[in-house]
């Protein structure tokens, strides 16, 4: 005979407790629910004591209740929330800085910056996708939106949408980045120090022809009508590539590259030294982006630095759009490259 264990019925979990509203704090603090809403929100046109203060923040902390980021939207009109869309490729550390500068910048300004990841998503679609979420601003940092999205954009509430790229969008304040210019800045450099067949790397990464297919552009502008000749070379970010296109250089016969930027100048500089190339005396290489790590290879990597704007002078701009939207779109071209040399060529 088995004996069936006398198990205790199950005990009803406690039920959850409501969420806390700020009639629930101001009662707490002994205040008007106005007052909560100014202490929380930081309105600074209306006086609040500093003891009155204290005791709203107290009363909040101990309900652990925090403003409906939402229901602020509603009375406001608009949010404080900048919308940052993704690269579509993995952001390198000048990106990353950039980025966080900006949010700095634009948190002491009182703007919260959400990054907003969509693969696929481009265009209106995009544009419709961001809408969702009611920003008060967008900085697009690529190419990809027309009129049409800045339009949708600026329908759904959106005061200010901000390019970040090398063309104009109709409606969208510019921050111009002539990425050709990086390239031109290279293949110069390469030519005044008497490099005549010049490799140009063109990383084999999906997304990357939006800053890669410039460069080369940029690299050809500058070579043209001159005795140097151009090989473009795809790359992909891998030891197995570099290695490869490393043990095809003596065919290749080339005597100078610029390796797009300083992460692939590191990879490809590595293989063509495992081969037995000197850099400089066989190959000279030249990045961009002026990475610390290219600082501390031997030979000191080449590169060109590029400059991208400060995260203070960006978050005055998006500050701007959004207190005057009927403005004029303003326009920035930014100085965006130049050539600083190094032992590696």
């Amino acid at each position: 005979m088995v004996q069936i264990p006398n198990t205790p019925a199950p005990t009803k979990s406690p039920a959850p407790r409501p969420v806390p509203t700020s009639a629930d704090v101001a009662r707490l603090a002994g205040v008007s629910r106005a007052t909560v809403s100014y202490v929380l929100n930081n309105t600074s046109a209306v006086r609040i004591s500093e003891p009155t203060r204290r005791r709203v923040h107290e009363a909040a902390k101990e309900l652990g209740y925090v403003p409906h980021a939402a229901a602020r939207t509603l009375r406001a009109g608009h949010s404080r929330m900048v919308l940052m869309p993704t690269l579509p490729v993995p952001a390198g550390p000048l990106y990353s800085q950039f980025v966080h500068d900006f949010q700095g910048a634009l948190s002491r300004l009182d703007y919260t910056v959400v990054q907003y990841g969509a693969t696929g998503l481009r265009g209106d679609d995009a544009a419709r996708a961001w809408a969702e979420l009611r920003p008060v601003a967008v900085l697009v940092p690529s190419p990809g939106i027309g009129p049409e999205a800045v339009a949708v954009l600026k329908r759904s509430g959106a005061r200010a949408v901000v390019s970040l790229s090398s063309e104009r969008v109709e409606g969208a304040h510019a921050l111009l980045l002539d990425h050709a210019d990086v390239g031109r800045g290279a293949a110069g450099h390469l030519y005044a120090r008497g490099r005549r067949r010049i490799g140009a790397v063109v990383p084999e990464e999906p997304g990357l022809e939006l800053f890669a297919a410039p460069r080369l552009a940029g690299v050809r502008e500058a070579l043209l009508g001159t005795d140097a000749t151009v090989t473009e070379l795809p790359l992909a970010y891998t030891e197995e590539s570099a290695a490869a296109l490393a043990a095809r250089w003596p065919g290749l016969g080339l005597d100078a590259v610029f390796a797009y930027n300083d992460e692939y100048a590191m990879l490809l500089m590595r293989a063509l030294q495992d081969e037995g190339l000197r850099v400089p005396e066989d190959v000279a290489v030249i990045g961009a982006d002026d990475l610390m790590l290219g600082r501390l290879l031997r030979p000191r990597l080449s590169t060109v630095r590029i400059a991208l704007p400060s995260g203070r002078d960006l978050a005055a701009l998006v500050d701007r759009a959004v207190r005057n939207p009927a403005a004029a779109p303003e326009s920035h071209e930014l100085f965006g490259a130049t050539v600083v040399h190094r032992d590696s060529s």
